[in-house]
């Protein structure tokens, strides 16, 4: 098992990676100070309950955990306003109290709309995230909570951060192939913003990650958690540095939105936005890199074009819905070199429509 901590003060807290670690659920959670006296809630989907939710309340309750356990549907669509309703309906009827905890178990979906369910429910109670997912070992890092609504993602939530993060890296060879690589999307992002010779290593093992090989996968997710956890230590609520981690998620979130939070999985669309980033630094006479990031996203089996029948106009509209559009001006996080990147505040709103039109005529010229 590899160790690491996000380092926020009396907030700080661990992130376990390793094998076999779902089955140490209870004695781990009695370790971080989770009370047994007060009841608490696992909010799992459809698609990994029948895989691990009993392994995760066997161990809780023979750990002396009183425990109840709320479904939803798998995918984007959960993390809605109604879903989270439910779930809240679920909280209240199993008299959870304000040292209950929610047990978010599953991917970034589940730990977002789990986390926003912990961060309201009494004016906040913890949240212990296990992951099942390569995506999430972005989302769980970080206490960014939320839910989507039809016009832009994440537009409502919270900061708030779990107590422990549980990483259990078996969980992953369930995965299909596709959620696989919108995984690695966040996972090379990661190299890319802020550590050049681990791109390159994405790059250079993307057989053995995609094949989920054990050592690679590992280590890749333990660096990628790694850098998120530096960026988070050193900007919580996203006062600065912490907008770094949106490379990509500026189109990218527009794509997810226009396509219904269902057609694109969130790396596919990030990869998008990854590529149309790396255009407009070229653009703006920034950099040259976007046949170097386009490779390195191929080479993990990701989208790098938007469809023909993706509406640009629709895209737009949607960006400016995103949090990153401020004040009438596009927000954009530009590469200036591979794993090195910039916030930059006023980019033309002319420059992105090319960008956006470009990436459509390279999807028609596959």
């Amino acid at each position: 098992m590899r160790t690491l901590k996000v380092e926020l003060g009396e907030r700080s807290y661990p992130i376990y990676i390793g094998r076999n670690l779902l089955q140490h659920t209870g004695a781990m959670s009695a370790e971080c100070g989770i009370s047994r006296k007060s009841r608490h809630l696992i909010v799992t989907d459809e698609s990994v309950a029948p895989h691990y939710l009993k392994k995760v309340k066997d161990s809780l309750e023979s750990a002396g955990f009183q425990v109840a356990a709320h479904i939803v549907p798998s995918g984007e669509s959960s993390k809605s306003l109604n879903v989270y309703e439910e779930v809240m309906t679920t909280a209240i009827s199993s008299k959870l109290d304000r040292n209950s905890s929610v047990f978010a178990l599953g991917g970034g979906v589940v730990g977002d709309l789990a986390g926003f369910v912990a961060a309201s429910y009494m004016r906040g109670i913890t949240f212990v995230q296990l992951p099942t997912t390569i995506l999430a070992h972005d989302s769980s890092v970080g206490g960014k909570v939320a839910v989507n609504h039809p016009l832009a993602k994440n537009m409502i939530g919270a900061f708030h951060q779990p107590v422990m993060v549980l990483y259990d890296v078996d969980t992953l060879t369930t995965l299909p192939a596709r959620e696989v690589s919108s995984g690695l999307a966040e996972m090379v992002k990661h190299g890319l913003i802020m550590d050049r010779e681990f791109a390159y290593w994405c790059l250079e093992h993307a057989s053995d990650l995609l094949a989920l090989d054990p050592e690679s996968l590992t280590y890749g997710l333990e660096r990628g958690c790694a850098i998120k956890a530096e960026v988070v230590s050193q900007d919580e609520r996203e006062g600065g540095l912490r907008a770094i981690l949106n490379l990509g998620h500026t189109i990218g979130h527009a794509v997810e939105a226009v396509g219904g939070y269902g057609r694109f999985l969130h790396g596919e669309a990030i990869a998008i936005g990854m590529a149309g980033s790396a255009m407009l630094a070229e653009s703006l006479g920034r950099a040259d890199l976007y046949h170097e990031t386009v490779a390195m996203l191929k080479a993990l089996h990701l989208p790098v074009s938007l469809p023909s029948d993706v509406s640009v106009d629709q895209v737009m509209e949607a960006m400016q819905h995103d949090k990153k559009f401020s004040e009438g001006q596009m927000v954009f996080i530009i590469p200036e070199q591979i794993g090195k990147v910039s916030i930059v505040k006023d980019v033309p709103v002319a420059a992105v429509r090319a960008v956006v039109e470009r990436l459509q005529k390279e999807g028609e010229n596959g």
